[in-house]
């Protein structure tokens, strides 16, 4: 499957942009607040990619980053959103602010997105609070990559990284790297299956 196209951008528009790579040139569907992330008009870019395929259509979208894609195919998650809903919501509000809205259950923020009405942004807080924040908030490497495995499982972000912290404070001492990730993990499960 395509990860990322690398190519001339030859147009950009409003939430499209056209890249040439080699002699084939792509008509790509991108958040607005992507188009302008990427480099202008007849330089190259990389764009990050996922296909759309149904029956009666193929279709391109593509994002200035791996974290804006992933943000898109955590928005599909989201009962009521498709494709053309999540690159609209994503050309309505940065990175940042859509994560600080999620994170803050700011319901009124999210609702002045074009075309979010409450009962979306209501689900898209149920759905994605705690799942679009960057792993660099969980501690350390190791960490981050047991918060994620703990994600993974359905866990919420926050909830994953403040398990794994008191976990860490409960470790046994003198433990190899190995023993210790195992026990990090089982008592973080612990610590997030009683409610901590």
């Amino acid at each position: 499957m395509f990860n990322s196209i690398r190519g001339i951008i030859t147009e950009k528009h409003a939430d499209a942009l056209y890249i040439l790579s080699g002699s084939m040139e792509w008509d790509i569907t991108v958040p607005a607040t992507d188009i302008s992330r990427l480099p202008p008009v007849g330089e190259e870019g990389r764009v990050f990619t996922w296909l759309y395929h149904r029956e009666d259509q193929l279709r391109l979208f593509g994002f200035s980053d791996d974290k804006r894609r992933s943000t898109f195919l955590e928005l599909l998650k989201v009962e009521g959103i498709g494709p053309k809903g999540a690159i609209k919501i994503m050309g309505g509000i940065g990175q940042e602010e859509l994560e600080r809205a999620l994170e803050n259950e700011d319901l009124g923020r999210l609702e002045a997105v074009p075309g979010l009405g409450k009962k979306t942004a209501q689900k898209m807080i149920l759905a994605l609070k705690g799942r679009l924040t960057s792993p660099a908030e969980a501690p350390r490497t190791v960490y981050g990559e047991l918060a994620e495995a703990l994600i993974g499982m359905g866990y919420d972000r926050k909830a994953a990284v403040e398990a794994l912290g008191r976990a860490e404070a409960a470790l046994t001492p003198g433990v190899s790297e190995a023993e210790k990730e195992k026990q990090l993990f089982k008592q973080a499960i612990m610590y997030l299956s009683s409610g901590m």
